[in-house]
């Protein structure tokens, strides 16, 4: 028999509460699923220090210019994108974005409006009565053209809006906005378009 001194423990005793505190971290680890993470990586990485200020005035409109550059091309990119609060106030509301996905839809005569000028001011410009006769002939054809392509056009956009917004009574605004993008080539107009010639809208 052997003698214990106090305060000390026996060896099986010393086992059994190692034992005991590895089966309890192993069932925090299971529990958990994953270890804790340290203080840093729970945190995340802490931001940089600020940039130090301008020491001079020229430095801090250098700064400035391009601060409002980088929001102006924030602001043209998520207007394009069709962002409702970025897009300036003749652009915003349910009914223009329809407006304009209609017209984005289909092939518009309109759209062929400054290839033709183009082509008219300078059969003006070539000296010959022939030439000159049937650019004034193909320039008055085509007017008439936009204006029936028009017609269709406002008709649709007006037979839409009753549709989706019967509340909206005043729809002229509306048609001579669809009528003023059609005149534009399809790759110019802003904001872009949202939809693919041909889409059901």
């Amino acid at each position: 028999m052997k003698l214990r001194l106090p305060g000390r423990r026996r060896d099986d005793e010393t086992t059994s509460d190692t034992a005991t505190d590895l089966t309890a971290q192993q069932l925090a680890a299971v529990g958990k699923g994953r270890p804790t993470p340290r203080r840093a990586e729970a945190q995340g990485r802490r931001p940089g220090p600020p940039p130090p200020p301008p020491t001079t005035r020229k430095e801090a409109y250098k700064r400035q210019r391009e601060q409002q550059a980088a929001n102006r091309g924030s602001a043209r990119e998520a207007a394009a994108r069709g962002d409702d609060s970025a897009l300036p106030a003749r652009d915003r509301g349910p009914e223009k974005r329809l407006v304009r996905d209609l017209v984005d839809a289909r092939r518009n005569a309109g759209s062929l409006f400054l290839i033709v000028a183009a082509l008219v001011l300078v059969g003006y410009f070539i000296p010959n009565a022939a030439v000159q006769q049937y650019t004034v002939f193909i320039w008055f054809a085509f007017f008439l053209l936009i204006i029936a392509d028009s017609v269709v056009l406002g008709r649709k956009i007006k037979k839409k809006i009753a549709e989706r917004f019967p509340a909206v009574t005043k729809t002229r605004g509306l048609i001579w906005y669809g009528v003023s993008r059609a005149t534009m080539i399809r790759k110019w107009r802003f904001p872009k378009p949202q939809v693919e010639l041909g889409a059901d809208v």
